[in-house]
């Protein structure tokens, strides 16, 4: 995270998660299970990483048994008989070690290490401010698609009935495509792949069947993918979703599409999908939204003590800092006012808005204009970044130019994995720090007894499968057949289970798959802990939890591996199913 917004199982892809599962293969050798391991091969949990590792390890008695299956002439009740005593021994014995995987939980505030980093090696950090440094509370969206739905009544002329829906705040999460032409909104996994569940028209999921009638099949080719930064241009189909703002836009799509079947009303998706991109646009680009804001900040944005502690603590520290971001001045400056003081100036370097992101990285063109605090634009060259002026616009190649920032002494923080960081790390190897406030609610969800208990037989009855299914009789494939369906069964309950349908299911998306390779670090929002401590392998991308006051705990300052989880210091109503939700 859809976006990385990393579900289960693709932080125990990642191993970083997961010590819980370690535990399960260490309690196997230390609380004498005598009756599991002297009949099953043992798995191990530690080591799912390729798939899910290999069934706890055989014991001589019970290879013996089963080379002794497979080469008598055992009857077939006896192969069920065994199959189904191996079954039940799996089971038991797995639930006996929930309760010692459970005490192993994640921690929510943790910062996940994607490259090893040394902090103590960053000299300069610099930081987005929508969901980077300011983050906003759940009546944003609700405003936004608010706003966005009454212009295209007034200007667009859609019909006043739609004034009947309501911003829905679980319907959809990050990451997710939109097909413009068939106006299906969905979540496609990082080999193309539709994840069947997931595919919604309107407010309503749509049956696999004709998902995969309407594509033939389930994978999108390339050439219908949206671009690197999620843009739908050249005849690309599908545009993804990556932005924390992009929710009210995916909800207000849904909704109008909703709108119109329901009411019989024929209507060509494409200028649907345009009048609503244009609307959204407009709530923006016009001021509407950041009037709104300003007029009633404590209502819209969090309080940022953590922003403002770990701000003033690399000032301290003598560390050089800088803002990029592609909000207009007078907002930025409303609300780091109330999130930092009246002198948060003072702690930036260098001070960049309306940059306009993600083409500030590429685009070589744009020269950057001076800005007085009245809003007035300058017409001098710019010669140099001065502490203490507002710059707009500009581009990557003349800041490095100006500034001689370059490199792994750069540490980058922001929300949106390619507008933010990709070409960064890329293209000019700063580090960066990856903003996923989705992270938090889902590894909650992680460490409920329900979810371990889930995932952990069903990683389980895997390794019966996968072990088993070498039993080519009848009798044994029968078995293992049954298995099998009750694993699909499971799978999509594990995929409802999470908060964020893009993220959920065995596959990810190429917002999670993407977000390991482009950012250092991943936290659930703990910014004060990725910036103070001192030596650590850090993610490039971080994790914040929304809107959340309280500091931080005392540093971990160990070194562990690229992968392993870093303990910071402290200091219409909602539908019943979300778009993107159920089995990926």
């Amino acid at each position: 995270m859809t976006s990385l917004s990393l579900s289960f199982s693709t932080l125990v892809k990642n191993k970083d998660c997961l010590q819980k599962l370690t535990v399960f293969c260490n309690a196997l050798h230390t609380q004498g299970f005598r009756s599991l391991r002297a009949r099953l091969w043992k798995r191990d949990f530690g080591a799912m990483s390729p798939g899910v590792g290999h069934v706890l390890g055989q014991q001589p008695g019970a290879k013996q048994f089963a080379a002794t299956m497979c080469t008598s002439s055992a009857s077939g009740q006896d192969m069920t008989n065994w199959l189904l005593s191996v079954y039940n021994d799996t089971k038991r014995q797995t639930e006996d070690l929930i309760p010692a995987i459970s005490r192993n939980s994640v921690n929510p505030d943790t910062i996940f290490a994607n490259n090893e980093m040394s902090l103590g090696d960053i000299e300069i950090y610099g930081f987005d401010y929508d969901y980077t440094l300011a983050f906003y509370s759940s009546h944003l969206h609700t405003l936004i698609f608010n706003i966005a739905r009454d212009i295209l009544i007034t200007e667009h002329r859609y019909p006043e009935g739609l004034r009947e829906y309501e911003y829905i705040p679980n319907f959809a999460v990050r990451g997710l495509h939109y097909d413009v032409q068939k106006a299906l909104l969905m979540k496609i996994d990082a080999f193309h792949y539709i994840q069947l569940g997931t595919v919604y028209r309107g407010l309503h999921p749509v049956p696999e069947q004709e998902v995969i009638a309407m594509y033939e099949g389930c994978h999108v080719p390339l050439e219908n993918m949206s671009d690197f930064y999620g843009k739908s241009s050249h005849g690309h189909t599908m545009k993804q979703f990556m932005d924390i703002f992009s929710l009210p836009e995916m909800t207000l799509l849904s909704c109008v599409n909703d709108f119109f079947m329901r009411h019989n009303i024929d209507y060509e998706p494409v200028h649907l999908y345009k009048d609503v991109k244009e609307a959204i646009g407009d709530v923006h680009i016009k001021g509407i939204l950041y009037r709104a804001v300003e007029a009633d900040i404590e209502k819209y944005i969090c309080y940022g003590e953590q922003s403002q502690a770990v701000l003033k603590k690399l000032f301290e520290h003598g560390k050089k800092m800088f803002l990029i971001t592609n909000s207009p001045f007078d907002f930025v400056d409303r609300g780091m006012n109330y999130i930092v003081g009246k002198d948060w100036r003072d702690l930036f370097d260098i001070v960049i808005v309306q940059a306009d992101k993600p083409g500030f990285f590429n685009d070589r063109r744009k020269p950057f204009r001076r800005v007085t605090d009245k809003g007035v634009l300058l017409w001098d060259r710019i010669h140099r970044l001065e502490k203490g002026q507002i710059y707009k616009q500009g581009n990557l190649y003349e800041f490095l130019r100006l500034t001689g920032w370059r490199g792994s002494k750069v540490l980058y923080f922001g929300d949106h994995i390619y507008s933010d960081l990709a070409d960064l790390t890329l293209k000019h190897g700063w580090r960066t720090g990856a903003i996923i406030p989705e992270l938090r609610k889902e590894i909650k969800i992680m460490n409920t007894e329900q979810y371990v208990h889930m995932m952990t037989w069903l990683q389980a009855l895997t390794g019966l499968i996968e072990d088993m299914q070498v039993h080519r009789d009848t009798a044994s494939q029968a078995v293992v057949q049954e298995w099998i369906k009750e694993r699909e069964t499971m799978r999509p309950k594990t995929s409802s289970t999470l908060s964020s349908g893009a993220s959920s299911g065995r596959t990810t998306t190429p917002l999670t798959s993407r977000g390991g390779s482009l950012a250092s670090l991943t936290s659930t929002w703990r910014l004060s802990a990725a910036c103070s401590t001192t030596t650590s392998s850090t993610p490039s991308s971080l994790a914040v939890p929304r809107c959340s006051t309280s500091r931080p705990s005392g540093p971990n300052r160990g070194r562990p591996g690229p992968g392993t989880p870093l303990h910071g210091p402290t200091g219409p109503k909602p539908a019943p199913s979300r778009a993107g939700e159920g089995q990926s």
